[in-house]
């Protein structure tokens, strides 16, 4: 078991994305806590799959019970792990939840729901990791966005990609409310991955199915249409785990020298693009009102 490397904490880890950076980055030799709600029960088999895959491969990978929609269960992990380690170094922002279907057919409260998964989330981990991080003048926050937010935008998707949004623009804000304290903010945005991670699978539907029908009456089948062609246009050699391998690449770089932003978008929906310009449209306006200090951190 690596003592030398990053003590990392890692939301959604139980499955796709999640799973594969929590074992990326054990393998590098960090100590990885993959958070997971319900580790005695439905994710039980998750639970015993990492600490298979750390004996394996003698890599200090730790699942934690962490429901990001609690913040007691987000305080409580974030305790356990500041008594053993005495910090966190690196926390990603990694838990998400899909819907697909006409974005009228969603009731408010499954909006609510899905915003409290995708955004609220963040926000009760960031305010349990980050006084810790501001202590230290030091730390990590990484946070697993969506091409979505600024590329192309087929339908039946409307809900996911307003969360995804709102996520980003957070991460954004708190780039350069953290940058005085020496926090780095990564921003990582995979594309449309629809293989080996299980967002389209087990992604959630409307609860308004009459609505839903009325729509299906003129979009028939759109949903499968969408599926394939997001399918077809990733390369058969793009596997999920490019968004791993990337992530453990920003995070064993030196401090202050990790990306703002980064893409992993095989299929080029055009989100890298828009995502240059507006970047460049932030580095200017903070430097036009006498804030670009706020673009590098500060130990």
């Amino acid at each position: 078991m690596s003592t030398t490397g990053n003590v990392v904490v890692i939301t959604g880890a139980s499955s796709g994305f999640g799973a594969l950076t929590a074992r990326a980055l054990a393998d590098a030799g960090h100590t990885v806590y993959a958070g997971m709600r319900q580790t005695t029960g439905r994710n039980a088999p998750q639970v015993r799959a990492a600490a298979h895959y750390a004996d394996e491969h003698h890599a200090d990978l730790r699942p934690i019970e962490l429901d990001v929609n609690s913040q007691l269960s987000v305080d409580t992990a974030v305790a356990q792990i500041e008594a053993e380690h005495g910090r966190v170094d690196v926390l990603i922002h990694n838990a998400g939840h899909m819907v697909t279907g006409p974005a009228e057919a969603f009731t408010p409260d499954q909006l609510a729901e899905l915003y409290n998964v995708n955004v609220l989330s963040t926000q009760r981990v960031n305010r349990a990791v980050l006084p810790g991080m501001r202590r230290r003048r030091q730390g990590l926050v990484l946070w697993v966005s969506s091409t979505s937010v600024k590329g192309g935008t087929p339908p039946y998707l409307a809900p996911y990609f307003a969360a995804k949004a709102a996520m980003d623009s957070l991460a954004v804000s708190y780039a350069g409310e953290l940058a005085r304290w020496g926090v780095e903010t990564s921003i990582v945005v995979p594309g449309s991955f629809t293989s080996g991670t299980n967002h389209f699978a087990h992604s959630g539907h409307p609860d308004d199915t009459a609505v839903e029908a009325e729509y299906e009456s003129r979009y028939p089948g759109l949903m499968d249409q969408v599926a394939k062609k997001l399918a077809a246009l990733a390369p058969e050699d793009a596997p999920a785990s490019l968004v791993s391998v990337e992530i453990a690449r920003i995070v064993a770089l030196p401090a202050g020298k990790r990306p703002y932003r980064v893409h992993i978008d095989p299929a080029d929906d055009g989100s890298e693009e828009v995502s240059e310009t507006a970047d460049r449209i932030r580095r200017g306006f903070l430097t036009r009102i006498g804030l670009a200090d706020l673009l590098t951190v500060r130990s």
